[in-house]
């Protein structure tokens, strides 16, 4: 059964900034799983800050809307959880659902997956990057991650991302962040119980993203 695919789109004082990065994702979403892109997208505009939540299948579109949660800082744990691949953004989330509840019960705000091999792949509900010689750093896609709207833009506004695999132990003493097309960038106080260092220029990088 073809799973749904789910775009979550924010919109800030009236406008979708990532609403692009969006209407790409879907597309390439839809052609790679036989989907139809449907017809009657209308841009998000206008009224409060909200997110507007598109559910496409073969049934057609599902459109709803709800409040931005209250953003904060982050603490990400290793999730026991294994990443199976996660390429398409859809409602087949059940591993990212069991890595967050697994997180939460020991006081997380977030659990970040591995592949087979180890290698850090994503968090439950967020993208992870990392701050690594001046350069932005992320897991490379190829590792089939999900190739986040968040990403995209950030990839945009810092002029490319390094892609490395790399394994938790890895990234305990680097700046990291975590980003979603919602909440934007986000920093990450802790990772597997160790404190992170302060990211370098964020709150440059965070008008950056939403301009």
């Amino acid at each position: 059964m073809t799973p749904t695919l789910i775009e979550t789109v924010r919109l800030r004082d009236g406008a979708a900034p990532l609403w692009y990065l969006h209407l790409r994702r879907l597309a390439a979403s839809c052609k790679a799983l036989g989907v139809p892109l449907p017809g009657e997208l209308l841009t998000p505009e206008g009224g409060p800050d909200r997110v507007h939540r598109l559910e496409v299948s073969r049934r057609g579109l599902r459109v709803s809307e709800r409040p931005v949660a209250e953003t904060r800082e982050v603490r990400l744990v290793v999730s026991a959880v294994r990443h199976e691949g996660y390429p398409h953004k859809t409602t087949d989330r059940d591993p990212f659902d069991r890595a967050l509840a697994e997180a939460h019960a020991v006081g997380a705000d977030d659990g970040v997956l591995l592949t087979a091999s180890g290698y850090v792949g994503e968090a439950a509900i967020w993208t992870l990057l990392w701050s690594e010689d001046g350069r932005v750093a992320a897991p490379p896609l190829a590792l089939r991650i999900l190739p986040s709207v968040a990403r995209a833009r950030i990839e945009e506004v810092a002029e490319g991302i390094v892609e490395r695999r790399v394994r938790p132990e890895e990234l305990r003493d680097l700046p990291l962040l975590v980003a979603n097309a919602v909440r934007g960038p986000v920093p990450v106080t802790t990772f597997a119980g160790h404190p992170v260092p302060r990211w370098p220029g964020f709150p440059e990088l965070v008008e950056r993203f939403w301009a």
